[in-house]
């Protein structure tokens, strides 16, 4: 009886000097633990587009139309969709990614309204 009251003293003993505030070490490292989804990092990235398929050049676009015409916040938007590289000199824009060359920003927002406001309507789904 007292052999059997002396083992559970010492494994007794020896699960309580392995619950140490120290994290868990194997070997000479520290135990590398995996965060769960949804930590303070995922919530600190602001959200672009809905959760789901992610949305398509034209229907960012069309998002910025949404704004007040003129301002500059719609400028944002769209430089935000593509981000702007002004050119010394640029031609007439044949695309929507060639706006984003022109260097004074009420062109730039000119050109992108012409090609958002011409882009047909997604259908919403």
């Amino acid at each position: 009886m007292r052999m059997i009251l002396a083992v559970a003293a010492v494994l007794y003993s020896a699960s309580a000097f392995a619950q140490a505030d120290k994290p868990p070490m194997v070997g000479d490292k520290p135990l590398v633990q995996v965060k769960p989804k949804g930590t303070k990092e995922a919530a600190a990235k602001p959200a672009a587009a809905p959760k789901g398929k992610p949305q398509s050049i034209a229907a960012r676009l069309q998002a910025c139309l949404e704004l007040d015409d003129g301002t500059k916040d719609r400028l944002n938007c769209y430089d935000a969709v593509i981000a702007p590289a002004p050119k010394p000199k640029p031609a007439k824009a044949k695309g929507y990614a060639d706006c984003r060359f022109f260097k004074e920003e009420d062109e730039r927002l000119a050109c992108f309204n012409g090609f958002a406001e011409s882009i047909p309507k997604l259908p919403k789904s």
